[in-house]
């Protein structure tokens, strides 16, 4: 359950879910996959599927807290997360309104699986809230949207759908994994959940993969039985380096906030440069309402050079500090083109409807200094 006892979400990050046993200012690693069973003991059995062995317990109360959720169950990825979600608010002849640009795994999830289960769906355009009520069916149960787009950074009007659902009975989901808690705490929005690839900004390290549903005590505990058969968990040692990570959370996040910005405006002033996307950019359709709604705009652009797939992959054997690897929210730079990783799996027609060029590159920007940064990409555009 949320622990109240902090105010600040810096506090937060290192105090808040911290048990101190025994004393130790960090909580140790718990390597066993079960405890003895003690019938006093109400929590009963006590095994890291069940999620809720020493450590997972920990960095799910520090996760409540941060974001103003009853609750919270940690999991061994993102996706685990999103398909045991979806898994437990639908149900065979269930509909979803889906926002119509989602990560990739996410959208083959709705579209393939999904399906295959007798749960339909429909996408929608996060930014015409006029256009959602035709989309409504007698049997629409849910909606679910992303804070801000994987990999195009559209920030959906969020006040509309918090409206929509409350008006339709319908609950709202959200993936918060591109903003994290420091840009943006959906539960004290009004969203029902809110879904976490830890992997990303909360782990911070790349080195962990990892996942999270935070939200109203009541569906969280419902999912947390549904991963019982699914599985999913997260083991200890995982669980441990996530704690850890999210101590620095608000540091690591605000730099990646004013470096990416930073670069962005750098990009859209370079001749070579064909179209950015970065929230906090003036010419970004959303700009108003993501300075709103969000306390930061994220490390991650979007931008595409002149010259399509070429370029970019011209663009990427030049660079000397980004890796070219297919994650993002870790302290290094990293570049990918979307239609070769995240997205995939999308058709090229589905790709194309969506705005996900072959020349499209989704960049997470690190913790390096931006000026070096933005030197580097200056010599491989030059080049």
């Amino acid at each position: 359950m949320t622990d109240n006892k902090y105010q600040a979400i810096e506090t937060k990050l290192v105090h808040a879910g911290e048990p101190r046993i025994d004393g130790a200012v960090r909580l140790p690693i718990f390597q066993s996959a079960m405890y003895e069973i003690d019938p006093d003991d109400a929590r009963g059995s006590r095994y890291i599927r069940y999620f809720n062995t020493p450590n997972q317990v920990a960095l799910a109360d520090k996760l409540a807290a941060l974001e103003g959720g009853e609750a919270a169950v940690v999991t061994g990825s993102g996706m685990a997360a999103i398909s045991a979600t979806l898994l437990t608010l639908l149900r065979a002849g269930d509909h979803l309104l889906s926002l119509d640009s989602l990560y990739g795994g996410s959208h083959e999830l709705i579209t393939g699986l999904l399906p295959s289960l007798d749960i339909s769906h429909t996408m929608f355009d996060g930014n015409q809230p006029e256009t959602w009520p035709q989309l409504l069916r007698p049997n629409t149960k849910a909606v679910y949207v992303e804070t801000i787009t994987n990999p195009l950074l559209r920030v959906p009007d969020h006040e509309a759908v918090i409206a929509f659902c409350r008006q339709h009975g319908l609950i709202a989901v959200i993936d918060n994994t591109f903003a994290s808690p420091i840009n943006f705490r959906p539960p004290e929005f009004g969203y029902d959940l809110s879904l976490h690839s830890m992997t990303k900004y909360l782990n911070g390290h790349s080195d962990v993969v990892a996942g999270a549903v935070i939200g109203q005590a009541e569906p969280v505990e419902k999912i947390r039985r549904t991963l019982l058969s699914l599985g999913g968990a997260l083991d200890p040692h995982a669980a441990f380096l996530v704690n850890r990570g999210v101590n620095t959370l608000a540091l690591r996040v605000r730099q990646h906030n004013e470096s990416s910005l930073k670069v962005a405006k750098f990009l859209e002033g370079h001749p070579k440069i064909a179209r950015v996307s970065h929230p906090g950019l003036k010419s970004h359709p959303d700009h108003a309402r993501a300075t709103q709604l969000l306390d930061g705009l994220s490390g991650m652009i979007a931008f595409e050079i002149d010259g399509g797939a070429d370029a970019a992959e011209e663009f990427f054997s030049r660079l000397k500090i980004p890796l070219i690897a297919p994650s993002l929210g870790g302290p290094e730079t990293v570049v990918t083109r979307p239609t070769t990783t995240s997205h995939a799996g999308l058709a090229p027609e589905e790709r194309e409807a969506l705005g996900i060029t072959d020349g499209l590159i989704r960049c997470s920007i690190g913790l390096e200094d931006a000026d070096e940064l933005i030197a580097d990409f200056d010599q491989a555009l030059s080049a």
